[in-house]
């Protein structure tokens, strides 16, 4: 399957997934996906990820996270900078989602970071997606 924005794809597969309470999603693999993929684990919106080869070719399994009473960990998860309309944002002017209860996957030129860590490390860059 052929996808125009596949960074959008995984984000929509995460959501509908969490919107069904599933216990666990399976994305095609990219480089950008695994490293978005490790911000969510290391944020703590998903318990596990894993890439497995299926059939010669390379998936992202992703294991998501739900409290004692089935409460999703994720409430919100959108693409902001699209193939349409790309979001730039210098370091001192990166969003805060939640006042800071939500995180910003950046992309910047030293790779994929989340919006705390780019503005820590005084970098800008591209605003991929806002998880809350």
């Amino acid at each position: 399957m052929i996808t125009t924005d596949p960074i959008a794809d995984m984000l929509t597969r995460v959501r509908n997934a969490n919107l069904a309470r599933a216990a666990v999603t399976q994305i095609p693999h990219s480089k950008v996906k695994e490293e978005i993929a490790r911000i969510l684990y290391q944020t703590g919106f998903i318990s596990e990820y894993k890439v497995q080869d299926i059939e010669d070719k390379k998936f992202i399994r992703v294991y998501l996270k739900y409290s004692k009473g089935k409460e999703r960990v994720i409430t919100g998860i959108r693409r902001i900078s699209k193939c349409g309309r790309r979001v730039y944002v210098g370091s001192t002017d990166i969003p805060k989602i939640l006042r800071g209860m939500g995180v910003i996957i950046m992309s910047t030129p030293k790779g994929i970071k989340t919006g705390h860590d780019a503005a820590k490390a005084n970098e800008g860059g591209e605003v991929v997606a806002a998880v809350w």
